[in-house]
């Protein structure tokens, strides 16, 4: 009986956690003069992303206390999103220059942006 409830625990315990990864399709904005452009969508898989134009490049994602987009249009280009928006439908996220002159590139924001989620 115990193993019954043991295995029903685990069971339960296995659908009730959250993914804190990004799925699925995307539009992609940046703020220019304080007004949203769509510039593309995108599709995320894991920890992998595609832009819907195949002459870009697929780059991939980091899990960590901040999400690290690296490779996004070019390889100097990358974009960090907090770790608890991604379970919004609207993600904002920030731009950062890998050639910054800081110290850590992701300090300095060069651009910013939605990611707004394709149902």
């Amino acid at each position: 009986m115990k193993y019954f409830a043991l295995i029903t625990t685990l069971f339960l315990i296995s659908f009730t956690q959250k993914t804190d990864k990004l799925i699925g399709r995307y539009n992609y904005l940046i703020e220019e003069d304080n007004t949203y452009i769509q510039k593309d969508k995108i599709t995320f898989k894991d920890s992998i992303f595609a832009f819907d134009n195949k002459y870009l490049p697929k780059g991939k994602v980091s899990y960590g206390n901040k999400i690290v987009l690296d490779n996004f249009i070019n390889t100097d280009l990358v974009i960090s999103i907090s770790k608890d928006q991604i379970e919004k439908d609207t993600i904002p996220f920030f731009m950062h220059d890998k050639k910054s002159s800081s110290a850590n590139y992701l300090d300095e924001v060069i651009g910013k942006g939605k990611l707004v989620r394709i149902k």
